[in-house]
């Protein structure tokens, strides 16, 4: 599968219809991201199951700034609606398979509860 290119307009879509989601943070004048962007879409071909997608920072500055990204490439994991995971750096092939690999073993029911009880703390 290719990666999917997240706007404004698809973002809630993409990230409520699909229960893992890994979201690259990047823009075309970034070294980094461009050194990054082969591993990522390496990963999309071998993580078929996984919905991949790509946001450009700079056509889409009001997603980057309602995540607070702040350096670029930043990844991000969104599970069952529930961000899991969020690094800026470009992730060298083996740890971005260390961080697939585990948020694939998260207990999601273990998370929402954690969710919760933080949020009642607030």
């Amino acid at each position: 599968m290719a990666t999917v290119e997240l706007t404004k307009e698809n973002f809630d879509e993409v990230v409520s219809d699909n229960d893992f989601v890994l979201i690259d943070f990047w823009a075309s004048w970034c070294g980094p991201c461009r050194q990054f962007g082969p591993v990522y879409e390496a990963a999309s071909e071998r993580h078929e199951d996984l919905v991949f997608a790509k946001v450009d920072t700079e056509a889409q500055q009001e997603l980057a700034a309602a995540f607070e990204i702040r350096s670029i490439p930043t990844l991000m994991i969104v599970r069952d609606n529930v961000a899991i995971f969020s690094q800026p750096g470009a992730l060298p092939e083996a740890a971005l398979e260390d961080v697939i690999g585990q948020a694939r073993a998260l207990d999601m029911d273990e998370v929402r509860k954690s969710v919760e009880e933080a949020d009642k703390e607030k």
